[in-house]
């Protein structure tokens, strides 16, 4: 590997930001992952890369780790990645956004080259690109170079290519030997900054407004019967965690338009159907105790969950807040449960379940034996009950 890349810093102690960190480490060049929130920089060896397989159980765990100063890091850094963890909502988000990329930019050295990891939507690659000239007095095409790398969501995960915006279609042929094994059959493709946003938000929006398509369709069908069919076309394991995947990227889009128009109600109409799902899951629960009889004050709900707390997106994590917070209006007793700690206690109230994905239901699915007169519920399009 070249001497060019004997240093890489990776901005943001997020799940993807670590599996960049980490993907590099292996290959015995130099990375340091910084924590913007400690704001030190972790130099990452390559057996710590090893033995911790996600940035989850490298917290957890707590290794001593060797230390230094964010700004060091940076400018000793030949390559920036920008994968920082944003937990800010609403018109917050922006503001958190650029203050963490101005962090991330401001001790950038002539010749190193910024890789942005997150989605802008449209245009939002021209503003970061005029804050670096502004920032570090650089410019961007011949001083430092730049380029824009969305991690992709739920929805391109099967994409047989990844494709890499770039300053005036400038390619780097360290970036794909940097990330990925040659027998590693997804490729990184250079193509113009424009193109990228504009290819990441027709893949974001051609997915999530297919789902939002069949979330209104199923709010429509009463019959049980109709709705057992409907759910075996594909639409059983759409949880509402593949749901809150793309609402950052939907917001991204959505903030960029200028106008409202055809693109702007599209993307409107999408975000407020997956944010309204919320509201239909707890229709469904009402719906369900009035028929068989139940009181709001004798049941127990349990939301099962299991989320990312490290991913640079936060829409699950709000998603989730905001559903337990709607849930306890209603129903008062209301608790999370997370993953291997599923604890399906006896209680004398009537519990209901309600597994959030694939892999929540499954682990509540083998658990059931342990649950007296319960019922579980899927969050998927039909909130398929059982019990």
């Amino acid at each position: 590997m070249s001497a060019g890349l004997s240093s890489t810093a990776i901005y943001g102690l997020s799940t993807e930001g670590y599996r960049i960190a980490s993907s590099i480490a292996v290959k015995g060049s130099k990375v340091s992952l910084i924590d913007e929130s400690a704001r030190m920089a972790i130099r990452l060896k390559p057996d710590i890369a090893r033995t911790y397989p996600d940035v989850s159980s490298l917290i957890e765990d707590e290794p001593l780790l060797a230390l230094e100063p964010i700004d060091i890091a940076i400018r000793d850094a030949s390559y920036v990645f920008f994968a920082p963890r944003i937990r800010k909502v609403g018109q917050d988000v922006k503001s958190d956004v650029t203050s963490k990329f101005r962090d991330a930019i401001k001790m950038l050295k002539k010749g190193t080259s910024v890789i942005y990891a997150l989605p802008t939507g449209i245009g939002g690659n021209n503003e970061n690109i005029t804050m670096i000239e502004h920032v570090t007095g650089l410019s961007v095409g011949k001083d430092v170079f730049y380029y824009y790398m969305p991690q992709c969501n739920a929805s391109a995960a099967s994409s047989s290519e990844i494709l890499v915006g770039s300053f005036k279609s400038k390619q780097d042929v360290q970036i794909p030997k940097m990330l990925y094994e040659p027998d590693v059959r997804r490729k990184l493709n250079f193509i113009d900054i424009i193109s990228a946003e504009f290819v990441h938000s027709i893949k974001t929006l051609e997915h999530y407004t297919s789902v939002a398509s069949v979330l209104e369709i199923s709010k429509h069908v009463h019959d049980s019967e109709i709705s057992s069919e409907l759910m075996h076309h594909a639409f059983r394991d759409i949880y509402i965690d593949d749901m809150a995947n793309g609402l950052y990227d939907l917001r991204a889009i959505g903030s960029s338009l200028g106008a409202a128009g055809p693109l702007m109600y599209l993307v409107n109409g999408t975000i407020k159907s997956i944010e309204g799902y919320v509201k239909h899951i707890i229709d469904e629960i009402r719906g369900m105790l009035k028929k068989r009889d139940l009181k709001a004050s004798r049941t127990k709900v349990s939301i099962a969950w299991t989320l990312d707390p490290n991913e640079m997106r936060g829409d699950k994590i709000e998603l989730l807040s905001s559903l337990e917070t709607k849930l306890k209006d209603y129903i008062g007793d209301v608790d999370r449960q997370q993953g291997s700690d599923l604890d399906l206690y006896p209680t004398d109230k009537t519990m209901i379940i309600l597994a959030c994905t694939k892999n929540d239901f499954a682990k509540v699915f083998s658990k059931n034996k342990q649950i007296s007169e319960g019922i579980l519920m899927k969050a998927n399009p039909a909130c398929e009950t059982i019990g």
